[in-house]
């Protein structure tokens, strides 16, 4: 059981990026699946979720309307679109799954209890 997550980068502030997450040994409609990030120095923090049950999501209020968590079940992947990005978006971002179709109903508070990927980094500077 692994997840692979991938698309970081460097962008200047204001610009976009696309995560992906792409787990193997299981399929995105098995967990909801979202994503915590950690930036230096800081603990890590839930930044969206997306139920397996019924797609519905979750978005920290620290990046909504910023960020949007979006699922391909052809594709078996997990996506998070980066738009006006912000020095303080600086972190490495970090894909996991829940151990319930269901999503954490505080979307100020959201936890994976399941698998973890190997980080991304992402890097917001001019």
């Amino acid at each position: 059981v692994q997840l692979q997550a991938s698309g970081g980068g460097l962008v200047q502030p204001g610009g976009s990026l696309r995560l992906s997450c792409a787990p193997s040994g299981f399929t995105v409609d098995d967990y909801a699946i979202g994503w915590y990030r950690q930036a230096p120095g800081k603990e890590y923090e839930g930044v969206s979720c997306i139920s397996s049950s019924d797609g519905s999501t979750s978005i920290a209020d620290s990046v909504k309307g910023r960020f949007t968590i979006s699922s391909d079940n052809a594709k078996n992947t997990v996506y998070l679109q980066l738009n006006s990005l912000k020095p303080e978006d600086t972190a490495v971002y970090y894909c996991a799954t829940h151990d319930s179709p269901h999503c954490p109903p505080d979307n100020n508070n959201i936890y994976f209890h399941g698998y973890w990927g190997q980080g991304t980094q992402v890097t917001v500077s001019s």
